[in-house]
């Protein structure tokens, strides 16, 4: 039997290299054959539940098994060559979810006001897949302007959040929207377009931040609103 979530022989890869630090960023267009069965799956086989464990702005629901185990067996070897892995490191994927925005700007948080990191362990990955046909925002890469930092590793950890602490001690704290453009703390130096049927992957430590349109991303709906699959993936 055919699967729904076959990979296109004929896709496009590029592997860019972002900002100072000239971080590999990966981005396929026309990733799968067709991404129908997966929208399909999130209108109508899923409930999409508030996410209480991280800071996302939104709601999520688990992925298809067999999408997910897919996308992860052709992936994981490219991740390996792109980021020069070395040793007997293994791949442990987890967080496999759909992802809706679902929060107003005015019920953010003050870490869902600034570009955020996923984690600053070095071999993190990210996996991003976008699903909607209709237009969203993408996802921008910024550098934290007082250190210069566009990485954030456990070495430079601290230093960033006392570099925040003293900026919101002296200035109050970021206005309550979604960080889309340049501002006094953070300059936005690349930002990759939300397309039906790309796929990005970048380090899980590089500071980013959603290109939130509110007139069209912020919706529980997964036929109206920015609807990716998301995946994560630590080397250790």
């Amino acid at each position: 039997m055919q699967s729904d979530y076959q990979i296109r022989e004929g896709f496009t890869a590029n592997v860019i290299h972002v900002g100072n630090e000239q971080t590999p960023v990966l981005i396929i267009d026309d990733f799968l054959m067709s991404i129908e069965a997966l929208k399909q799956c999130a209108y109508n086989d899923v409930d999409f539940k508030q996410d209480q464990y991280s800071f996302y702005p939104g709601c999520r629901t688990r992925l298809p098994d067999e999408y997910a185990n897919t996308c992860l067996n052709f992936l994981l070897g490219g991740i390996r060559k792109i980021y020069q892995l070395q040793g007997n490191v293994k791949p442990h994927p987890y967080n496999l979810y759909y992802s809706l925005i679902t929060l107003a700007e005015q019920d953010l948080v003050p870490l869902q006001r600034i570009p955020h990191f996923d984690t600053n362990y070095h071999y993190h990955f990210a996996i991003l897949h976008y699903l909607d046909d209709k237009p969203h925002g993408g996802t921008g890469l910024f550098r934290h302007k007082q250190t210069g930092f566009e990485r954030i590793n456990e070495q430079r950890k601290q230093t960033y959040f006392d570099s925040l602490q003293r900026h919101f001690d002296a200035h109050g704290e970021p206005e309550a929207k979604y960080c889309i453009e340049s501002n006094e703390l953070f300059e936005l130096y690349y930002q990759i377009d939300y397309k039906p049927n790309r796929l990005v992957i970048y380090p899980g430590n590089l500071l980013h931040s959603t290109i939130v349109n509110t007139e069209t991303d912020v919706s529980a709906d997964p036929k109206q609103g920015r609807l990716t699959a998301n995946m994560f993936v630590d080397f250790k």
